[in-house]
């Protein structure tokens, strides 16, 4: 038999310091990912008449409309613009994103995670 063959393992074992390492990630990801539901983005379009706010977890906090937009009433080009905030913001929301959870997934593919 191989010189040290049964020979107990001294530390955390084989693995121990990086079950500790993911733990320490998932606790991290986890603090980034309640800091991004509490920061906001806000996407203005139309010059100003449309302000889409959103938290950085893509939930929609409010939507503002101009009192003057509504004056002509054209549901067509209101109905754009909402939907251009809406994607505009959701953007922003998504850029917020992967701004904090970037180092995260640059971590877990150096792991050879595949992600």
């Amino acid at each position: 038999m191989a010189k040290g063959y049964n020979r107990p393992r001294q530390g955390k074992g084989a693995g121990g310091g990086m079950m500790a390492q993911i733990q320490q990630m998932q606790e991290q990801m986890a603090q980034a990912q309640a800091e991004l539901a509490e920061e906001i983005v806000t996407a203005t379009v139309g010059g100003g008449v449309i302000s889409v706010t959103m938290t950085g977890d893509q939930v929609c906090q409010s939507v503002e409309i101009a009192p003057e937009l509504l004056e002509d009433a054209d549901v067509e080009m209101l109905q754009d613009l909402i939907t251009s905030g809406f994607n505009t913001a959701l953007d922003k929301s998504r850029k917020l994103a992967e701004e904090k959870m970037g180092p995260f997934t640059d971590m877990l593919g150096g792991m050879g995670l595949g992600l």
